[in-house]
């Protein structure tokens, strides 16, 4: 099945010309098979070079290998790795200097490391999922975690994707529940850019809102399947992480795919509050996103019933930083990024105004226990505890959270109000 990419470039009601950078995607059963003959669709390229780990190799290294047997393969060590200054020097100390594209061969760890080193390198790269477990596969932005800090990094789009449904059905079950888990996640990200829509004017698409939601519909009513590796539902996976690839690239950020739910995972990710876990990164998002809904569904309480003040809000909480993070060079971090404060220009007047129409997006989410549900149907996690976190930190998650990414969220807004 070829997505059919001019779809998502058409004429938009937004007033905007979405742009979209991957030429062919193509998800099914033996797709592998057509990888020469799409990447050579897409240019003339000389010389290709594999990047994978030693375990998507076995997946899947190998046989692209076999499609390119001129072509270099740089086997990285999966213990350990992240997308990070490290992977990153791993991934180039195995390239040439003739490397003229490259194969990305793995999951969100491999595409995050591939899609960095192509930018930099200027060259293409072409991706070959061998798990439906996030949604940045066609992403235009490398998610690295840089000197502790995470960071979005500008980077390259691949030019094709090609997705083989007998490969990512098989994957181990927690990078595939996952793939659901980041899916999910879109419920609180998309509640937040609609309120930062509402209180500010921030831009905002409704055609990409209903990919976006279309994509978490086609997921939900096939959960059972997904979990069972049924190679169809897994289908309907990969197209809907696809999907909301492509929102992000008609967007131009990830702003549809991540707000306050991704922002929980950003936090544990720096290690800011907590040791290093072994948790994936959509793992992280669902135990986020369970966070923010029913932080979420108190707020709409709240906020329906009249039952809050304002609070006396100052700028950034500088003892709170100070007292909880004990490394200089992250708080000053965290002080650039937060430069400027995106709730120093919030209008209270218009805030005011606004709170029917946040009650009324706030009551279109699923409540926390249908998020529960949906998450527990496919194997996902949903508490602190199942990725390693203590549930006493839960507290400084809620507070600390919204100052890793410089983006209005309601986890954000809710600093302006005291709810009784």
């Amino acid at each position: 099945m070829f997505l059919d990419i001019r779809e998502f470039s058409k004429p938009c009601s937004c007033g905007r010309t979405h742009q979209i950078e991957v030429k062919k995607i193509m998800v099914e059963k033996g797709a592998l098979q057509h990888l020469p003959e799409l990447l050579f669709s897409c240019g003339r390229f000389r010389q290709p070079t594999i990047i994978c780990d030693e375990n998507t190799y076995s997946a899947a290294g190998h046989d692209v290998q076999k499609l390119f047997p001129h072509a270099a393969c740089v086997r990285l060590n999966p213990d350990g790795l992240h997308a990070d200054k490290h992977g990153v020097a791993q991934a180039e100390s195995g390239m040439n200097p003739e490397t003229d594209v490259l194969l990305a061969v793995g999951s969100g760890t491999i595409h995050d490391i591939t899609r960095y080193c192509a930018n930099k390198r200027r060259i293409p790269f072409v991706s070959v999922p061998t798990a439906a477990s996030v949604d940045g596969f066609v992403s235009t932005v490398a998610a690295m975690t840089w000197h502790g800090f995470k960071k979005t990094f500008p980077a390259v789009s691949p030019i094709c994707v090609v997705a083989d449904s007998t490969v990512f059905s098989k994957a181990p079950a927690r990078l595939t529940a996952s793939g659901v888990s980041d899916l999910l996640g879109k419920y609180t990200a998309l509640a937040d850019w609609k309120i930062s829509h509402l209180v500010t004017g921030e831009y905002l698409c409704d055609r990409v809102c209903s990919l976006e939601y279309r994509a978490m519909r086609e997921v939900c009513g096939v959960l059972q399947e997904i979990r069972a590796g049924n190679e169809e539902a897994c289908e309907k996976l990969m197209y809907a992480l696809l999907l909301s690839g492509l929102a992000m690239q008609m967007v131009g950020n990830s702003r549809p795919a991540s707000g306050a739910e991704h922002h929980f995972s950003h936090l544990w990710e720096m290690k800011l509050i907590n040791g290093p876990i072994d948790a994936y990164h959509g793992e992280k998002v669902s135990v986020g996103l369970m966070i923010a809904v029913e932080e979420y569904r108190r707020a709409r309480e709240a906020l329906a019933a009249g039952k809050y003040r304002w609070a006396d809000y100052s700028g950034l909480e500088m003892g709170l930083l100070n007292r909880e993070i004990p490394s200089a060079a992250m708080r000053e971090e965290l002080i650039r990024e937060n430069t400027p404060d995106p709730l120093a220009s919030i209008d209270k007047d218009r805030l005011k105004a606004a709170i029917p129409g946040i009650v009324q997006i706030l009551s279109e989410l699923p409540l926390p226990e249908e998020v529960r549900r949906l998450l527990t149907a496919a194997g996902c996690k949903t508490s602190l505890g199942e990725i390693g976190l203590d549930p006493q930190i839960l507290e400084k998650s809620i507070r600390l959270s919204p100052y890793v990414r410089n983006r209005l969220t309601l986890m954000r807004l809710k600093k302006l109000f005291q709810f009784y």
